[in-house]
């Protein structure tokens, strides 16, 4: 099986369930970042004294993330930040557990109160106009997350604002990779968030306004380019 082809399969089990999500942050992990070992996670204490501090016990799923990646800052908080379990805190309204913030704290990620007991609780996301549904289980959103740290974490990298045209063109040459649709927060009530592979790279479309792309080689990013001409910003002159 080739990396892309394993990417879909990987990727189309972790949307399924938990089990499939943590797999998938393994392989993604060992083939396009570098393997996870003990020390990326934090450990059971840890864990059990950040809860004692808040007064209840974190979900199954938060658990697992923590302990496998909470300590991957390439992973985790390049770009956004998965917050450190003693920093979890629960949100200003009294019912939200927030565990991710976006770099300028303009948003934040959170888990309802009101499922703080399920293994694997949807994922909320707290807008200027309150909070919203994002994902419906943390350990899919611990994908996403995976996902766009690595994607904005380094070069080979480029990407660029997007119109109808270069969208129609990103849809008939790339391949949609089997994330669900989610909410980009800068433009909530747009075009959702998109995934797609091809030509030895991944790209991320944002809402339809704006282009990620990211591989391991330099090569792979200037095929992207070449099919879809535009202004990219990382060229240079």
């Amino acid at each position: 099986m080739d990396d892309e082809a394993e990417l879909h399969a990987a990727l189309d089990l972790a949307v399924r369930d938990a089990a499939g999500a943590w797999r998938f942050i393994a392989m993604f992990a060992e083939r396009y970042a570098t393997p996870l070992v003990a020390q990326d996670g934090y450990g059971d204490e840890e864990l059990r004294a950040a809860a004692a501090a808040l007064g209840f016990g974190f979900p199954e799923a938060l658990l697992v993330a923590y302990r496998m990646i909470g300590r991957r800052r390439d992973l985790t908080r390049r770009q956004d930040v998965l917050l450190s379990p003693d920093r979890v805190y629960v949100d200003y309204t009294g019912g939200v557990l927030v565990f991710r913030v976006e770099n300028q704290n303009v948003v934040q990620w959170g888990i309802p109160l009101s499922a703080i007991a399920e293994p694997d609780p949807p994922v909320l996301l707290r807008l200027e106009s309150g909070w919203r549904p994002y994902l419906d289980r943390v350990s899919l959103a611990c994908v996403e997350m995976v996902l766009s740290e690595w994607m904005l974490a380094d070069e080979p990298a480029d990407n660029r604002e997007l119109d109808d045209e270069a969208v129609a063109t990103l849809e008939r040459r790339f391949r949609r990779l089997p994330m669900p649709d989610y909410v980009l927060w800068a433009d909530p009530d747009g075009k959702p968030m998109r995934w797609f592979s091809g030509l030895g790279a991944i790209l991320r479309e944002d809402a339809g306004h704006w282009l990620w792309v990211r591989a391991d080689n330099a090569g792979a990013v200037a095929a992207v380019r070449q099919a879809l001409p535009g202004d990219w910003l990382m060229v240079e002159d």
